[in-house]
């Protein structure tokens, strides 16, 4: 099996922290060309520095910046999509632009990366795009109410395996990978409050929270060779929370 990814160049969108970042050292690590994509400059561009990276400016709700940024890397053999935001709150409190948000970040921008990157990608035979889902997209979290988030995140997932069909005879491979609760910015608040962590540990089966390296692999596997025959696939990456 070949894990190495030399050679190819790599686009991380929300690269910067937590997953993406993770996701990126790896990529790094295995000898790929990366670029971290993002809406912030100075983190975006820190996290470059540090793991041998460059930097790119790009907007997941501005399809110009989306075209943009893709358009700049020229060839492109590997994109990870990996921009999110959240929303705790009970349905009948929540506005449209709250909707509006949580919807056009985190599917609506995997639509406008997967698009660009599609392009490019066909322009040049093929390439493995990754997005990232959450366990969301198979569960209904609780305590929290974040149903607006887990339906986001359901249409990643489903958009990805519809993704995979329609590129399969063209070289691109399009799969998702779905995290569970896991230490990064996204789950900050949450895990701040001492009976939501423990609820959270409690329905785990390994006890505990993920740490972004954990899920890191996973992209490597899918950015890789060794997973040449892998399309439309949800690797979930939760501890075994959804077993119970």
């Amino acid at each position: 099996m070949n894990f190495s990814l030399d050679g190819r160049t790599a686009l991380v969108i929300g690269g910067a922290t937590g997953i993406g970042r993770a996701i990126a050292t790896g990529f790094v690590e295995q000898g790929a060309k990366v670029y971290i994509a993002g809406r912030t400059r100075d983190a975006g561009q820190a996290t470059a520095e540090e793991i041998g990276a460059e930097y790119v400016p790009l907007d997941v709700t501005d399809s110009d910046s989306v075209d943009a940024a893709v358009a700049s890397l020229g060839r492109l053999d590997i994109a990870v999509n990996g921009a999110g935001t959240g929303l705790n709150k009970p349905t009948v409190d929540t506005t449209d632009d709250e909707f509006a948000r949580v919807v056009d970040t985190n599917f609506a921008g995997v639509f406008r990366c997967c698009r660009a990157e599609g392009r490019a990608m066909l322009a040049t035979g093929g390439g493995s795009i990754v997005n990232i889902g959450s366990m969301s997209a198979h569960i209904v979290n609780h305590p929290q109410r974040q149903a607006i988030y887990n339906a986001s995140k359901a249409a990643v997932v489903h958009y990805t395996r519809s993704l995979a069909v329609e590129w399969a005879d063209r070289g691109i491979r399009v799969n998702s990978i779905s995290p569970g609760y896991t230490e990064t910015a996204l789950t900050a608040v949450s895990r701040a409050i001492p009976e939501r962590l423990a609820s959270w540990e409690a329905g785990t089966p390994l006890g505990r929270i993920a740490k972004p390296e954990e899920i890191a692999g996973a992209a490597v596997y899918l950015a890789s060779d060794a997973s040449s025959y892998v399309t439309g696939t949800d690797i979930v990456i939760d501890g075994g929370y959804r077993l119970w």
